[in-house]
């Protein structure tokens, strides 16, 4: 009997070990469902509306009614944000303090849907992962597949199947792969039509040398894993909006990603740079945006939000900026903002030559988390910039920064409400320290996936 008693103990150490691993594993479970479940619970609600493709006809001039896409309390939508990733960095640390393995980083996004092996065989999950504003948009995710196979652009009235325009200009809702590596050198600008994702993982795909995206008059777009590059300004010509309708186009800026009178718009893990015009552009009314983890390098002017001081529709936009790098070679506009409401939070900002967040027409700038490196320029330390606008103007605008990090004597100029002790502690906003910012944004551009490999490994 003495001689058991250790193998006894030994024993029962060994089940009271395995029960704690399986309670643990299983709390877990339910910690992460809870957090994706509330990124999902909004996708389940189906649109009723979309937007006619014949809206393409004209560079839109007037009526853009979206305001039923707006929410009516965007600070809300924030809290909701921050919250999920606060719970995100609590789970991960806490599973890591254990020894367990995990693939996350704390990414919101990313932790939806990297971990998983097989992310090849159900890339429509993506569409359950967005955050944010833009956190409705579905894309294809009710379509079939479609596979890019040709990268040319011969004709673009009548586009030749295979190509990526022959898909995007579909009526029913795509989700668009590619069947190899390659680069698309657009004739014309690519006139998107509603219920569409560009999913680019698996293959390295270039938009260069040409005319670029156009999201105008539509909805639900999901634009995922691009190296847009070298935009450059193109029409006065007939462009393919539709299968059944094609129109004249005036010049195109030679934006990379122009969205134009939209709603419920993706942007998520592209490279952007060395465009004619803006890297990003959100203009005339379009709202429920987000735009993640995408790597801007080498442009000057890099994201407009807002068309103009006079258009008052853009009092609508509400944009999500979260864990992108703004990176080497860049001036100014990270972004540049009019009238609406904008979070940008979790961003990394290593390079600037003017100034990160401008605005104008007293815009809504919500900073959270973000990391701010100024640059050596004494004369360019501040991150923000009021455009054209006298400061007794300026001081009403609500313009706050929340747990940001300063880097090299940046400085965050907060105004408003903003600027109170008694605001800040009544909407403190729990995003991710920023001291982890690198981290979160380390997978900024193009993951490069391939087939049969978990999406977290090179």
């Amino acid at each position: 009997m003495a001689s058991s008693s250790p193998k006894l103990i030994s024993a029962c150490c060994l089940v009271l070990i395995l029960i704690f691993v399986v309670c643990f594993l299983t709390s877990t479970n339910l910690w992460n469902n809870e957090i994706y479940s509330r990124s999902r619970k909004v996708k389940t609600e189906e649109l009723s509306q979309s937007f006619n493709s014949s809206t393409m006809e004209t560079r839109l001039e007037g009526e853009v009614e979206l305001n039923e896409h707006a929410v009516p309390d965007p600070d809300k939508v924030a809290h909701e944000v921050a919250a999920l990733i606060q719970m995100s960095e609590q789970n991960i640390t806490a599973r890591r303090k254990l020894g367990f393995f995990s693939c996350g980083n704390g990414n919101l996004i990313d932790d939806c849907w990297r971990c998983d092996p097989k992310w090849y065989k159900n890339r429509k999950h993506l569409a359950a992962c967005g955050m944010g504003f833009g956190s409705k948009a579905i894309g294809g995710r009710d379509g079939h597949y479609y596979m890019v196979t040709d990268p040319s652009d011969e004709d673009v009235e009548n586009p030749k199947k295979g190509t990526l325009r022959y898909a995007v200009i579909q009526g029913e809702p795509l989700w668009i792969t590619f069947k190899r590596d390659m680069v698309i050198r657009l004739k014309e600008e690519l006139m998107m039509n509603s219920f569409k994702t560009i999913d680019a993982r698996g293959a390295n795909v270039h938009i260069a040398d040409g005319a670029c995206i156009t999201i105008q008059g539509i909805t639900n777009v999901i634009i995922h894993g691009l190296h847009i590059h070298d935009c450059k300004a193109t029409g006065n010509t007939s462009v393919r909006s539709s299968p059944s309708y094609d129109g004249f186009r005036g010049m195109a800026d030679g934006d990379g990603v122009n969205v134009f009178g939209s709603s419920h718009i993706w942007i998520d893990h592209n490279s952007l740079s060395n465009c004619a015009d803006g890297l990003v552009d959100v203009v005339m009314g379009s709202t429920a945006i987000t735009i993640s983890n995408n790597h801007f390098t080498h442009h000057n002017e890099v994201m407009l939000l807002g068309h103009a001081d006079w258009y008052k529709k853009d009092k609508l936009m509400q944009v999500t900026i979260a864990y992108n790098h703004f990176g080497e070679g860049l001036k100014q506009r990270m972004p540049r903002c009019r009238h609406g409401y904008f979070h940008v939070v979790n961003n990394d900002y290593t390079h600037w030559e003017m100034y990160a967040i401008g605005g104008s027409a007293n815009p809504t700038i919500n900073s959270q988390g973000n990391r701010y490196a100024a640059p050596k320029n004494r004369y360019a330390k501040e991150v923000t910039k009021r455009v054209d606008t006298e400061e007794n103007e300026w001081k009403k605008w609500n313009w706050r920064s929340e747990n940001d990090l300063l880097v090299n004597g940046a400085f965050f100029t907060s105004s408003g409400k903003g600027a109170s002790a008694n605001y800040a502690h009544d909407l403190s906003l729990p995003a991710k320290p920023a001291s982890m910012v690198h981290s979160v944004t380390a997978n900024a551009g193009p993951l490069g996936c391939r087939r049969g490999k978990p999406c977290y490994t090179s």
